[in-house]
C-alpha cells in the first residue's frame, strides 16, 4: 500500500469529527470504524469523479467488497477529526482497487486499501460498463485535486 496518492492521480477527501460512540473501553477509536471510514470517502471518490453510487444501485448493481486491507499507523481518539483521502489504483474488467491515507493534525493514522467487485443484486459478478470502465480509468490519470 502507498502512504501518498500518487500526484496524477485524481483524490477526494472527506472529513470525519470522531463521536464518542466510535470509540473503545480504551478510548480509542474501535478498529472496525476504520472500514465504515473508507466507504464514506469510496463513496465521495465515485460521486466527484465518476459517477454517484446510487445511479448504480438503481441498475441492479453493487460494488460488492473482496477485500480490505488497514495498516494501523497511530490510534485516534474521541473528538479527532480524521481526513480520509481517497484515490482509484486500477480498474479491471469486473473489479477496482481504492486506496486511502487517514490523517489527523497529529499525523499518519492509517494506510488502507479495497477490492470491489461489479455484481447484481443476486451476487452474480457483472463486467463493469466499458463506458464505465474508461471513464474510471480516467480517474487513475487524471491531473490531481
Amino acid at each position: 500500500m502507498n502512504e501518498t496518492s500518487p500526484s496524477s492521480t485524481a483524490t477526494s477527501t472527506v472529513l470525519h469529527r470522531v463521536p464518542f460512540y466510535e470509540t473503545d473501553a480504551m478510548g480509542v477509536v474501535h478498529h472496525s470504524n476504520y472500514v465504515r471510514y473508507l466507504e464514506l470517502a469510496r463513496i465521495r471518490w465515485m460521486d466527484e469523479h465518476h459517477r454517484p453510487y446510487r445511479e448504480y444501485i438503481a441498475e441492479d448493481r453493487h460494488f460488492a467488497t473482496t477485500r480490505v486491507e488497514v495498516d494501523y499507523k497511530r490510534v485516534t481518539r474521541f473528538d479527532e477529526e480524521i481526513s480520509i483521502r481517497c484515490w482509484l489504483e486500477w480498474v479491471r474488467g469486473a473489479s477496482l482497487r481504492l486506496a486511502y491515507r487517514l490523517d489527523t493534525s497529529e499525523g499518519m493514522v492509517a494506510i488502507a486499501a479495497t477490492e470491489h467487485a461489479l455484481v447484481d443484486s443476486n451476487g452474480r459478478v457483472r463486467r463493469i460498463p466499458a463506458a464505465d470502465r474508461e471513464q474510471l480509468k480516467s480517474g487513475v490519470e487524471k491531473r490531481g485535486r
